[in-house]
């Protein structure tokens, strides 16, 4: 396997308080709950796996199962577009529910608002599908190389859609200038300068995820979790919210990315206070995480509760996929695609590979770790799974 990098970051004694809570969790969950289709998605514990890799205890939540878009994304672009209704048309907190936003008298004034994003597949199907399910319009660009499947997906959800000719980083921008000539709104899971209300609710909607799976754990409290990252919304919230409700004894948060997208790691590694990007095409089977810049909010949020940050070659996180797609004995089966199992196929590689024994040791990984890993989508991209699992493919 090509080689595995690891950088530690040194944490520091104390951190900022955050809003991403277990209390802002409850709060984001009962938006949430108000949705006909809402159901806490299953945690999987792989005990099977677990001893066979010599640790306590490995659980993986299947967002596969989530508001049946095979993906996590919808929670953050839910809750994004409902609190941006909630400011337009003066409604109270309260009044921010399903019912409510899907009223007559509400999706009068709605109907007429579009959303706009750029992803490259999950997070424009939740953005598309949330906007028709509250009477909205909605656009989704998509970078160069995405998947036809998950652009007809997102067409099927009720948005105009189209691929790009450029990368994700530079779709983002296009989809920006067209939200500004047209007077759409910009639902954006990334963040900069005049730029961070929106991605700071689509990062507290991704709390509900986690405050599932800290219930579901049953007071087993994780001592690692591995969290894959593309601009790092999804893992700097989860990361905050964690080591918040486990403040006397916080789990190790490791962060995972390719290495043709390794934003996050590169910032980590260089230590100097500057974000760095990754720039030009970004070659990786996991096009969920092949974001180039990173999400300062995220960032942030990371650099005070992430205590390390891996970059991992595409063939960790193929052998991810076909570890969860089939388990060992009675463990569930999930099926998870190339982003969502980088986590657990990183930590299944340091479990495994003698040559990778000092980044294990590092990590503490021994027999009393009890890891929390997130299958963030299942088979988005059919014909890559098939690749992957069938084949045994990996490159990109």
């Amino acid at each position: 396997m090509e080689a595995i990098q690891i950088v530690r970051n040194p944490l520091p004694e104390e951190w900022w308080e955050s809003v991403f809570t277990e209390a802002r969790a409850r709060e984001v969950r009962k938006f949430h709950g108000t949705f006909p289709e809402y159901g806490p998605t299953p945690l999987g514990n792989l005990k099977e796996l677990a001893e066979m890799l010599g640790v306590a205890g490995i659980y993986v939540k299947d967002e596969s199962k989530r508001f049946g878009l095979n993906a996590f994304k919808a929670l953050g672009g839910s809750f994004a577009i409902a609190n941006v209704l909630r400011e337009k048309l003066g409604l109270d907190e309260d009044e921010m529910t399903f019912q409510k936003l899907t009223s007559p008298e509400i999706q009068e004034k709605t109907r007429e608002m579009t959303f706009v994003t750029a992803t490259d597949g999950n997070h424009g199907r939740g953005v598309a599908w949330t906007a028709s399910r509250l009477g909205a319009k909605s656009v989704v660009y998509m970078p160069k190389g995405s998947a036809a499947e998950r652009l007809e997906n997102i067409r099927r959800a009720g948005a105009h859609s189209e691929i790009t000719e450029w990368n994700y980083d530079d779709t983002v921008r296009f989809a920006k200038k067209q939200a500004e000539e047209n007077g759409w709104t910009l639902v954006q899971d990334t963040a900069w300068e005049g730029y961070r209300r929106i991605p700071r609710w689509i990062m507290e909607g991704y709390l509900t995820m986690a405050d599932e799976a800290a219930e579901q754990l049953k007071g087993a409290a994780p001592t690692h979790i591995f969290l894959q990252a593309g601009v790092g919304s999804m893992a700097g919230a989860v990361a905050a919210y964690f080591s918040d409700r486990y403040r006397e004894a916080p789990p190790r948060i490791i962060v995972v990315e390719p290495h043709g997208a390794d934003c996050l790691f590169r910032t980590a590694k260089a230590a100097d206070g500057e974000l760095h990007p990754v720039t030009g095409d970004m070659n990786s089977i996991c096009a969920g995480l092949c974001c180039g810049e990173p999400c300062d909010i995220a960032w942030e949020l990371l650099r005070d509760h992430a205590e390390f940050f891996a970059s991992i070659p595409d063939e960790a996180a193929a052998m991810g996929v076909r570890i969860l797609g089939n388990p060992l004995g009675e463990d569930p089966r999930i099926i998870s695609g190339e982003s969502g199992a980088a986590g657990l196929g990183l930590a299944a590689a340091l479990l495994t590979d003698p040559s990778l024994a000092e980044q294990k040791a590092l990590l503490g990984l021994d027999e009393n770790a009890r890891i929390l890993c997130f299958s963030t989508e299942g088979d988005t991209d059919r014909d890559n799974y098939r690749r992957i699992v069938w084949e045994g493919k990996y490159s990109y």
